[in-house]
């Protein structure tokens, strides 16, 4: 299916430079584009591929109007990459069939679970006991919601996931044999805001007493470990394969990289963002960017490194020495 171009401008707005009846089939990179296609350039390292790309309509800054005018067609934004994202939502709207709404066949849905009207329950799907789901959410196949959790409205849930399983309770006990551990019965729940987005195999445990909440906006990457008791503040994103141990609070605004850890009973605050693969080990009380990752290098190389970081402390201690006794001298 096409559009044109002028119907794009029209619908998110934007300054339209060029011919709008051009027809635009498809969004593509500048490098991957072809003339029947609209492109944008948001990071200026890609800035180099505009004049060569073949892209029919490029999405750019008012900075860049001049240089986009000069190969062809252009929408102007002071955004662009915002402007992407509403085009990719607008496209799906417009060009791409949306699921029925409704429950499929091969569902299965607890008779006492609240379903909103318009909400789409995809194949496989498993809805347990109390459960309520929001107007506007959407389920993917074989996703599994456990009795008693809530998800707000307009959600959409990927392929996978499990919503409200048990936290990881459990009490150490020295019996006869040694040592061994009794189950603690997870009570909580998960409770789910407005605009969340979880993506595929992420697990949300539900709460020990009380329960596990993620808040408005909250954008969840795939094969995502939330513990049980975590909250999870108003529009933070965390990346894939990322995880939150039991009972940690993330901020508002906050950004977890890729394969980045929080461990349990720890606090970020607001607009806190942590590197890809860092450790976080305190609680963090001031926004800012924090990483943990200690630099790749050649194997050889980074031994030596590691062998000097475990003498740091033994060395620390003989530095002190040397300063205690330059003060005494």
């Amino acid at each position: 299916m096409e559009v044109a171009l002028r119907e794009i401008a029209g619908q998110l707005g934007g300054e339209l430079v060029g011919d709008g009846e051009l027809r635009i089939a498809r969004i593509a990179t500048l490098e991957s584009a072809a003339p029947d296609a609209i492109a944008f350039l948001a990071n200026p390292k890609y800035r180099s591929q505009l004049a060569s790309s073949r892209a029919g309509c490029v999405i750019v800054a008012p900075a860049l109007r001049d240089e986009a005018a000069a190969r062809g067609a252009a929408i102007v934004t002071p955004d662009p990459y915002a402007y992407y994202a509403r085009l990719t939502q607008w496209w799906v709207r417009t060009l791409r069939p949306r699921p029925a709404s409704g429950i499929h066949p091969s569902a299965v849905v607890d008779a006492s679970a609240r379903v909103a009207a318009d909400a789409v329950i995809g194949p496989l799907c498993v809805i347990g006991a109390n459960v309520r789901i929001g107007a506007g959410t959407r389920l993917a196949a074989h996703v599994t919601v456990y009795d008693g959790c809530t998800i707000g409205a307009r959600c959409v849930v990927h392929g996978g996931a499990v919503i409200g399983a048990d936290g990881f309770g459990f009490a150490p006990v020295e019996g006869e044999d040694g040592l061994r551990y009794e189950k603690i019965e997870q009570l909580g729940a998960v409770r789910i805001g407005d605009d969340v987005e979880i993506g595929a195999n992420t697990c949300i445990d539900r709460g020990a007493l009380d329960d596990t909440v993620i808040e408005d906006g909250v954008k969840l990457d795939n094969l995502i470990q939330i513990g049980h008791n975590v909250r999870i503040g108003a529009h933070s994103a965390m990346a894939g394969c990322s995880g939150v141990a039991g009972s940690g609070v993330i901020g508002k605004r906050c950004t977890i990289g890729g394969a980045a850890v929080i461990l349990g009973h720890l606090t970020l605050a607001d607009d806190v963002h942590i590197s890809a693969a860092s450790v976080v080990m305190r609680s963090i009380r001031q926004p800012g960017h924090y990483s943990g990752v200690f630099p790749i290098d050649d194997n050889a190389a980074w031994e030596k490194n590691a062998a000097t970081l475990r003498q740091l402390h033994a060395l620390r201690d003989r530095i002190r020495a040397l300063e205690k006794n330059e003060r005494q001298a």
